[in-house]
C-alpha cells in the first residue's frame, strides 16, 4: 500500500449516499433467507457474487429487491444497518445519513414500524459502542407513482423524529423529479430536509428539476450536470453538493472505465463533491475502496482527497456543533506530522 492509500485509510469520512439494503452482503442475504423461510434462486454465496454482473441500473434493481424480500423482522434491519455501521467504523467513517426504502418491505407486508424501529435501535447502539453519528433519509421509490410516495410520507409521521430528510431513488429514466414535486413540498413543510437521485443515468435537466422543482438541498450522483456548462456554473455558485459514488458508476457502466469518472473534473469545476459507496455489497466497495480507487485512477492528490472528506462533513444534516467536532477531527488529522 502506498503513502496516499494509507492516508486515505485512515483519514476520518462522512458518508451521505449509502442505501442501508444495498449492504446486504450475500452472507447475511442467505442466512437471513434460511431463517425466515425465504426461497432464494442461488445455491451459495458464490452463486449470489455470481449474479452480480450489472448491464445497467436496471439489471442491478432487480436484483436488489430480489435481495431484500429476506428482511422481514425487526432484527433483521438491526443486524443489517449494524452490520454496515460496524464496516464504516472501520472505514473511519464518523457521521453517515443512511437511505431506507421503506416502499420495498411495505409493499410486501413488512409494517413500516418494524423496518425503523430495527434501523433506529442500530443506530442508538452504533453511537454507544463506536461513537459514530448517523441519521435515516426516507426514500421515495420513483417507479411507483406519487399517490405512493403520499402514502409512505403518512406512514412515517409517527416517527417524524427519526428521520431527517427525504430521497429520491430507484429507476431514473422515464421518472423524472417532477413526478413527486407535491409530496416533497409536504415533506418540506414538515422540516424534512430533502435530496434526489438525478443526474445518473437520467439527463441534466434531472438535476435542474430537482433544484427547482423539489428544492433539494443535495444531487446524489450528479454525473450528467457536466453535460451542461451553464448548469455545472449554477451548482458551483449555489455549493450545492453531490453525493458522487464512483465504484457504483463503474460497475452499472454508468462509466466504462474508471479514468473516465468524472470525479476529478467535478472538482476542477468548483463542485461540492463528495465520495459515497451508494450500494456497497453489490458494487464490490465500502467507502474506502471508493476513495482509492477513484484516486489511483484519476491521479487525485492529498488536497484532493481531503477536499472531498471535507465536502462530505461540510453537506452532512447533523447540527453544527456535531459538524464542528468532525471537522476538527479531519483537521488534526490533516496535520503534518513531525
Amino acid at each position: 500500500m502506498d503513502d496516499l492509500s494509507r492516508f486515505i485509510v485512515g483519514l476520518p469520512k462522512a458518508e451521505l449516499h449509502i442505501h442501508i439494503e444495498g449492504s446486504l452482503e450475500p452472507e447475511m442475504m442467505l442466512a437471513l433467507a434460511g431463517r425466515n423461510g425465504v426461497t432464494l434462486p442461488y445455491a451459495d454465496v458464490e452463486a449470489v457474487r455470481a449474479a452480480y454482473r450489472f448491464g445497467d441500473l436496471q439489471d442491478f434493481l432487480d436484483l436488489y429487491y430480489r435481495g431484500m424480500s429476506v428482511l422481514r423482522q425487526e432484527q433483521d434491519f438491526y443486524e443489517l444497518a449494524m452490520a454496515y455501521l460496524r464496516r464504516a467504523v472501520a472505514d473511519n467513517v464518523r457521521h453517515a445519513e443512511i437511505f431506507f426504502d421503506p416502499q420495498g418491505h411495505t409493499g410486501r407486508g413488512i409494517a413500516f414500524k418494524t423496518v425503523i424501529d430495527g434501523l433506529w435501535r442500530a443506530l442508538g447502539d452504533a453511537r454507544e459502542e463506536f461513537g459514530i453519528t448517523a441519521s435515516l433519509i426516507l426514500c421515495f421509490l420513483r417507479h411507483l407513482d406519487e399517490a405512493s410516495a403520499e402514502r409512505t410520507l403518512d406512514e412515517a409521521l409517527p416517527w417524524r423524529d427519526r428521520i431527517v430528510a427525504v430521497g429520491l431513488d430507484s429507476s431514473e429514466n422515464g421518472h423524472p423529479p417532477s413526478k413527486f414535486q407535491r409530496v416533497f413540498a409536504r415533506a418540506r413543510g414538515l422540516g424534512l430536509r430533502a435530496v434526489a437521485h438525478a443526474g445518473e443515468e437520467g439527463p441534466a435537466d434531472y438535476v435542474r428539476q430537482a433544484l427547482d422543482l423539489l428544492k433539494v438541498d443535495r444531487i446524489d450522483h450528479g454525473n450528467r450536470s457536466l453535460d451542461d456548462p451553464e448548469l455545472v456554473a449554477r451548482l458551483a455558485r449555489e455549493k450545492m453538493p453531490l453525493t458522487v459514488c464512483p465504484l457504483s458508476n463503474l460497475r452499472l457502466c454508468v462509466v466504462t472505465d474508471m479514468a473516465q469518472h468524472p470525479l476529478k473534473r467535478m472538482l476542477a469545476a468548483g463542485l461540492r463533491a463528495t465520495v459515497n459507496s451508494d450500494d456497497p455489497a453489490y458494487f464490490g466497495g465500502y467507502i474506502t475502496d471508493n476513495f482509492v480507487a477513484a484516486q489511483k485512477a484519476l491521479g487525485l492528490g492529498r488536497n484532493e482527497i481531503v477536499t472531498l472528506a471535507r465536502n462530505g462533513f461540510s453537506a452532512a444534516f447533523c447540527d453544527e456543533a456535531t459538524k464542528l467536532r468532525h471537522l476538527a477531527v479531519l483537521d488534526d488529522y490533516c496535520l503534518p506530522r513531525r
